[in-house]
């Protein structure tokens, strides 16, 4: 489910993610309700709290994946990558 996860839906939700970056918790929330709903169905995952799940996948949250590619960016942009 990991694999399935990570080839076919993360990279939609990152997408321009420099363009959309969502300001607001509302936006924040919907995109990750993606992730949270995608790790709830691993069966053997199901009743832990989501958290737990993203550890146990080995998966960052989205909103510190966002976090990292703004500092990624803006690294590139101070030293004209």
């Amino acid at each position: 489910m990991k694999q399935l996860y990570t080839v076919m839906v993360r990279p939609h939700q990152e997408y321009g993610n420099v363009v959309w970056h969502p300001q607001l918790p509302k936006g924040i929330d919907l995109i990750e309700a993606v992730q949270h709903r995608a790790t709830k169905m691993v069966p053997a995952l199901h009743n832990f709290l989501y958290a737990d799940r993203l550890k146990r996948m080995d998966l960052p949250s989205l909103m510190y994946r966002r976090l990292r590619g703004d500092v990624i960016e803006t690294y590139k942009y101070l030293h004209g990558i």
